[in-house]
């Protein structure tokens, strides 16, 4: 910032970001009508090929609007309620809890037992084989839900119980206007992506340490396309309050300090790799302790 004042311009909320995520939202409401009626095959296919990547894509799109970025600092309360809004084509709560968990993650980034990004020993330990480790990326959304609940449990918060009404009460909705087949569209959808699929690349190629010593990495590739830019991920952790659509600015602006930083090319090569290489696992993160001073 120093070197680069022009960088503090980019910070603050993106206005197009509402109309973007509200689109998303609409397209996957005119999926459900039109996925009714269809054979279970098709539904699974359109899940995986279709409604999956635009819920993946929102899951994202929550976590640009965790750090305030679609209505600003000053409205937060907004930015919240529109992630409760965002969250509804995932078909499950998932955007309050997200936020509650995320700033955690870039305040104590692989902090044992305050970064829930963190796999627990168990997976390490066991999913150290090829196939278990594609087990492991096909499991990777009930991991991601279920370890938060054993590494660092928090009380529920008010807006999880809003998130959460608003949530089941729209699903209720869909389920009485078009029956089953839109709920299980949505959250099959949510599932298969967020598993074993390429945009998924995005959650091993970020903080998994490929080459000893570098344990954040971004990714320039298409798919940041659908991702929000989530693949400019040094650049994100560097400042997190800079929208996903303004954070190749970044790059171009300080181009020395990222141009030459270990980079990946390919989030499916990421996965290819991952699962066939011996010395990368779930075991291959940056873990650090952190005094944390008690409270009074």
């Amino acid at each position: 910032l120093a070197k680069y004042p022009e960088i503090k311009t980019l910070m603050g909320p993106d206005p197009r970001l509402k109309w973007i995520v509200s689109g998303m939202v609409f397209v996957q409401f005119v999926a459900c009508y039109l996925v009714k009626d269809l054979s279970w095959k098709w539904i699974f296919f359109w899940a995986y090929a279709f409604g999956g990547c635009i819920n993946h894509s929102l899951t994202l799109a929550i976590h640009d609007i965790s750090h305030n970025v679609a209505f600003g600092n000053k409205q937060t309360k907004w930015n919240r309620w529109f992630a409760v809004f965002a969250n509804l084509p995932v078909g499950v709560p998932y955007s309050a809890s997200f936020k509650k968990y995320h700033i955690d993650h870039h305040r104590y980034l692989g902090g044992d037992s305050l970064d829930v990004d963190i796999p627990t020993n168990f997976e390490g330990w066991f999913f150290c084989t090829p196939l278990r480790k594609l087990l492991w990326l096909f499991l990777q959304p009930l991991f991601y839900s279920l370890r938060p609940l054993y590494v660092n449990p928090k009380a529920i918060t008010q807006m999880e119980i809003f998130n959460a009404f608003v949530q089941f009460s729209v699903d209720l909705i869909i389920y009485y206007l078009w029956g089953l087949k839109p709920i299980i569209y949505l959250i099959a959808g949510t599932i298969l992506c967020m598993g074993l699929h390429p945009i998924s690349g995005h959650f091993i190629a970020e903080h998994y340490m490929f080459l000893k010593g570098y344990e954040t990495y971004s990714y320039y590739g298409p798919l940041n396309w659908l991702t929000f830019n989530v693949g400019y991920h040094m650049e994100h952790h560097d400042f997190p309050s800079i929208p996903g659509s303004r954070l190749p600015m970044v790059k171009k602006i300080a181009a020395e300090y990222y141009d030459n930083l270990p980079h990946h090319q390919s989030w499916v090569r990421v996965l290819w790799d991952f699962v066939f290489d011996d010395t990368i696992g779930p075991y291959s993160r940056v873990k650090r302790l952190y005094k944390l001073a008690k409270e009074n």
